[in-house]
């Protein structure tokens, strides 16, 4: 019998709750999961976070392959959860339908856009969740309420029948409260064979200099212990700089040629229907529009170049370690401008894997003032399944949920 629950934090989107029954037997048996609201499901309006865009759209005509992977798995879905407007944000708010609570931390954001799907898993109402990491819409919430996440290789997981914000960066990631059940929905979800099995294809372990200098000193602190803990797994560590152009550069970059497929993406609906924002997506959206062609053409000629830098660095199994986000969750009453500030140093480090297609795998490996704090592991494309492997393993060296 499916567990009955109450949505005591907000995560699941308002109205009857969208459920789909798991086969008999599979791999996933015994477990249930939510989905973010850019997922089709047949039959029902996909929201994407803003009120204009489900009375603009009809119900889904299929159920997208990702969740019937893993209701024939033998996942029960149980529902789909919030996310930022149009999956363009950060934080988690959403002042239209209502910000999911941070499980962890109550007074502060739980991290956007796939914040429901974080909430949900978080407070315990489901095994897992899908949500979808475009410039880090996994890590973040993931990192901030305290819980697992991935961030596949770009293009590993099927995203049809998803609702896209910047294509060539857009991923279908997921969270769960213990490393094996992370583990175990890759086993179905991602490719399988090949150099992605086994654990043992990893190393060295790689820290990223620039990412440790950018967090703020109380979550290097706070990590440093969970650092010589995964020392004892993939073995002493070297420190590198990845970036001698700096973060600020990353983060502009990534910025400029997201921007350019948002608006390829979303502009023409976003023109036709004239939509109502919340605060800073209009901005976003706008900011988008006026992207000079040449600069995201810069923008794509750098992202070339740093994912083969990032490629030749990590071919023979290197796994890259530094913080997740450079700070916890901020408070709910954090203003625009300080918000935005937290942004763009956040996106410097999340550019990382979202400009070279790596696979991030973040885990909930220390908090600071009793606020979680999470530590990412990212390794080259296609080796998702070996760094899954790794993540449970540290997981069990941490001491965390296995």
């Amino acid at each position: 019998m499916p567990r009955a629950f109450e949505d005591r934090v907000g995560a699941f989107v308002p109205g009857p709750r969208v459920e789909l029954a798991g086969a008999a037997s599979g791999p996933l048996l015994g477990l249930d999961f939510a989905v973010k609201d850019l997922f089709d499901v047949a039959g029902v309006v996909t929201g994407y976070g803003n009120p204009d865009w489900a009375r603009t759209h009809a119900p889904a005509a299929a159920t997208a392959p990702i969740i019937l992977a893993l209701t024939q798995a033998g996942a029960q879905l149980r529902g789909k959860t919030k996310t930022v407007e149009l999956a363009y944000g950060l934080t988690g708010e959403n002042v239209w339908y209502g910000t999911p609570i941070n499980p962890a931390a109550p007074d502060r954001f739980p991290g956007g856009s796939s914040c429901g799907s974080a909430a949900a898993v978080s407070a315990g109402l489901v095994d897992f969740a899908l949500g979808s990491d475009t410039g880090g819409s996994v890590r973040i919430p993931a990192s901030y309420c305290g819980i697992f996440g991935i961030r596949p290789s770009w293009g590993a997981v099927n995203l049809t029948a998803a609702c896209p914000l910047g294509p060539s960066f857009d991923t279908a990631g997921w969270f769960a409260a213990r490393a094996s059940v992370l583990r175990r929905v890759g086993d179905v979800l991602l490719p399988g064979g090949g150099a992605s099995g086994g654990d043992n294809a990893l190393g060295p372990l790689i820290k990223v200099q620039e990412a440790w200098v950018n967090a703020v000193p109380q979550t290097a602190t706070a990590l440093v212990g969970a650092l010589s803990k995964v020392e004892h797994v993939l073995g002493p560590c070297l420190s590198v700089h990845l970036a001698p152009e700096g973060l600020t550069q990353l983060y502009e970059n990534f910025r400029a040629a997201q921007a350019e497929e948002a608006w390829a993406s979303l502009g023409s609906w976003v023109e036709a229907i004239k939509p109502a924002f919340g605060p800073g997506v209009a901005e976003r959206f706008a900011a988008a529009k006026a992207t000079a062609p040449a600069v995201a053409a810069a923008a794509r000629a750098f992202r070339e170049v740093f994912r083969q830098r990032m490629r030749a660095l990590l071919a023979g199994g290197g796994v890259l370690i530094y913080p997740t986000s450079p700070v916890a969750a901020p408070r709910l009453d954090i203003d625009a401008e300080a918000q935005q500030a937290v942004r763009e140093r956040t996106m410097g480090v999340t550019a990382i894997a979202g400009l070279a297609g790596l696979c991030e795998v973040t885990l909930p490996a220390a908090k600071v003032d009793g606020v979680p704090v999470g530590l990412s592991l990212a390794a080259a494309p296609g080796r998702d399944r070996a760094l899954l492997a790794v993540a449970e393993r540290v997981a069990a060296e941490l001491r965390l949920p296995v």
